[in-house]
């Protein structure tokens, strides 16, 4: 009796071996071997035009996601997860395998939901739609893109030297808007001093001519007695 009991774990055994190998085996097909994914030689027209025949990084992102949650899914089979129950599973396998597709359905329920959430909270479509068009717009600029030349010194002027310079280009800007402002409210100012200079003479010279025309009234009061204009 005890023999077959030993003869019995024995399969057990080498089966959760094999387990272990498939998982690990499933789980390098999930995640990807990295030196497979190394250039070869000559592939790198190929993987040009991989790169242009790719429709953008959202669209990607969605199907390494949905390829993973595959894979993932694959990893909880029926049979580990009744190996994992192994007494509910002799006693009622039909519930069993139900159960089993139950937790696989809210699995990957989930999994989806935490992804949404993530794509959400993260801005990841908005964003990786944005360095698709950055892409784009570099591939249309002659110019090599900025390299650091490992002296912080020259790294830090130079990135801080464009800056500057707009800086200066806009202060000259403003600079000759002000000055072309203080010109004219200048003029206005001077226009207005002569305005009043110009009042001031005019209400002098008639102040002149009243007063000539108040003198030349008495003058001619004065030369008129009273008795010649009164006389009884």
């Amino acid at each position: 009796m005890e023999q077959s009991e030993v003869e019995t774990q024995e399969p057990a055994g080498s089966q959760h071996v094999s387990d272990k190998e498939s998982e690990h085996q499933q789980t390098k097909e999930a995640t990807g071997d990295v030196s497979s994914q190394e250039p070869k030689p000559g592939s790198g027209v190929k993987m040009s035009e991989e790169s242009e025949a790719r429709v953008n990084r959202f669209k990607l992102f969605e199907k390494v996601m949905q390829k993973s949650l595959e894979k993932f899914i694959e990893l909880a089979s029926f049979h580990r997860f009744s190996s994992v129950f192994r007494p509910l599973y002799k006693k009622n396998p039909q519930k069993m395998e139900n159960i089993h597709k139950q937790f696989i359905e809210e699995l990957k329920k989930a999994i989806q939901d935490d992804i949404c959430k993530l794509v959400e909270e993260g801005q990841l479509e908005a964003k990786l739609n944005e360095l698709d068009k950055l892409e784009r717009a570099a591939k249309d600029r002659p110019n090599p893109a900025w390299r650091p030349s490992g002296i912080p010194e020259q790294d830090f002027c130079s990135f801080l030297m464009p800056y500057f310079q707009k800086q200066e280009a806009y202060m000259r800007v403003e600079l000759k808007k002000i000055q072309a402002e203080n010109a004219a409210l200048a003029q206005k100012v001077q226009a207005g001093r002569e305005g009043i200079a110009e009042t001031e003479r005019r209400i002098s010279s008639t102040v002149d001519e009243w007063k000539a025309s108040v003198a030349e009234f008495e003058r001619l009061a004065a030369s008129l007695s009273p008795a010649d204009v009164f006389d009884v």
